[in-house]
């Protein structure tokens, strides 16, 4: 099973994610991690201005898919945690990996600067960087994602939201 965590910089995708990670391969040890940031500076696309552009931002999510269509095919588990905003890769998600569940992870901007570990937004306001999802990238958020979660509120503890996110996963794709 994929679960492909998708959200803004700062949204909380890659500590959900960790989480849900951490309980499901307690379980079932063939469960990998694929965070976005990582795979990025596994395959060295994290430099340059074009690896941030909407082409470099559709290919980088379009290897992420590969990896993950791979995995599935050997029946290892994801937990995938990349912005990845594109209708056309989340269609290629649903056809083509065999039990796929996503999450739409999301917060206001304003508790996004707050959080911005990569200080992104305020440099991309001030008109110093480009190529900031959601300041001069505006991309549709997905519109049928299988969970929408709002992490608005800052969390101590993100085990009880990873135990439903997996709990909710697993039961969408029995009644597949």
């Amino acid at each position: 099973m994929i679960i492909w965590l998708t959200g803004l910089s700062g949204a909380g995708k890659t500590t959900i994610g960790k989480e849900i990670h951490r309980l499901w391969k307690a379980e079932e040890p063939n469960t990998v991690l694929v965070d976005g940031d990582a795979v990025r500076s596994l395959v060295r696309f994290n430099s340059g201005n074009d690896a941030y552009s909407l082409e470099g931002r559709h290919e980088a999510a379009s290897r992420y898919c590969n990896i993950c269509e791979w995995l599935d095919k050997e029946n290892i588990n994801v937990v995938c945690c990349t912005i990845s905003f594109y209708d056309d890769l989340r269609e290629r998600n649903r056809k083509n990996l065999s039990n796929y569940f996503e999450v739409f992870v999301s917060a206001p901007m304003d508790i996004l600067i707050k959080r911005d570990v990569k200080n992104l937004y305020e440099p991309a306001l001030r008109g110093e960087i480009q190529n900031v999802v959601g300041v001069d990238l505006i991309l549709d958020e997905p519109t049928d994602p299988d969970l929408r979660i709002d992490n608005s509120a800052d969390r101590g503890n993100f085990t009880s939201l990873a135990e439903d996110i997996l709990r909710q996963a697993r039961q969408h794709n029995v009644s597949k």
